[in-house]
C-alpha cells in the first residue's frame, strides 16, 4: 500500500464503521424484509376475499411500493459494492450462487411485473383488461419465487432484526437505518391514501359486477 493509499483506506474504514458497512446493509435489508413479510401476509389475506376486500388490496399494494423499492435498493447496493471491489463487502462475501444466478433475478423480474401491472391497474381502473391478466399471471410466478426466497432466508431474519431492534450487537448507522425504514412506510401510507379514489372505484366495480357471484 502506497503512502497516498493509506489515508484513503483509513477514511473508508471510518466511513464503514459509521454507516455499518456490509453488516449495516445486511441489517437494513433484514429490517425491511421483516416489514414486508407482515404487509405481504396482510395483502395475501385480502386475496381470500377479494370481492369484499378489493379496496384494501389496492391500499396495501400501494403502501408496499416504497418498502419494496428500499429492499431492492439495499440488495442492489450490496451487489454494486461487492463487484466494485469494496473490501468490507468482499469480506462479507456474495450471496450463494443459486440465489445470485437463478432465484434473485426471477424474484426481481416477477416483483417488477407484479407491481408495475398493479400500479397500471390503479391508473387504468377496473377496465384494465389484459393488464389484469398480466397482474394475475405475474402473481403466480412471484408467489413461488418469493416462497423459495423466504424459505432460504427465514432462519437468518429473526436474529438480524432482533439484534437491530434490541441493540444486542450494535452496528454503526442504526439510527439512519431505522429512519429509512420508517420513511419508506410513511411514504407508502401517503401513496396509499392518495390512491384511495382508485381503490374505491375497484370496490364499486366488484360490488356492481360480482355482487351476485
Amino acid at each position: 500500500m502506497t503512502t497516498l493509499e493509506k489515508p484513503r483506506q483509513a477514511v473508508v474504514e471510518v466511513s464503514a464503521r459509521e454507516s455499518g458497512g456490509a453488516a449495516g446493509n445486511e441489517r437494513l435489508t433484514a429490517l425491511v424484509a421483516g416489514t414486508l413479510l407482515v404487509l405481504l401476509a396482510a395483502e395475501g389475506a385480502t386475496i381470500l376475499r377479494m370481492r369484499d376486500l378489493v379496496s384494501t388490496h389496492v391500499f396495501i399494494g400501494m403502501l408496499l411500493v416504497p418498502p419494496v423499492a428500499l429492499k431492492v435498493g439495499s440488495t442492489g447496493y450490496r451487489f454494486f459494492r461487492y463487484y466494485a471491489g469494496s473490501r468490507d463487502y468482499r469480506l462479507k462475501g456474495p450471496p450463494p450462487l443459486p440465489i445470485r444466478i437463478l432465484l434473485a433475478p426471477l424474484v426481481l423480474l416477477a416483483t417488477a411485473l407484479l407491481f408495475a401491472s398493479g400500479i397500471a391497474l390503479v391508473a387504468l381502473g377496473p377496465q384494465g383488461g389484459i393488464v389484469l391478466g398480466l397482474h394475475k399471471a405475474s402473481f403466480v410466478i412471484w408467489f413461488f419465487a418469493m416462497a423459495a426466497h423466504v424459505l432460504w432466508h427465514v432462519r437468518s431474519l429473526p436474529p438480524l432484526v432482533g439484534s437491530e431492534l434490541s441493540r444486542r450487537v450494535p452496528v454503526g448507522g442504526r439510527a439512519a437505518r431505522l429512519v429509512l425504514a420508517a420513511a419508506a412506510l410513511a411514504v407508502g401510507v401517503a401513496l396509499a391514501v392518495a390512491t384511495l379514489p382508485a381503490a374505491h372505484s375497484w370496490a364499486h366495480w366488484a360490488a356492481t359486477f360480482h355482487g351476485d357471484g
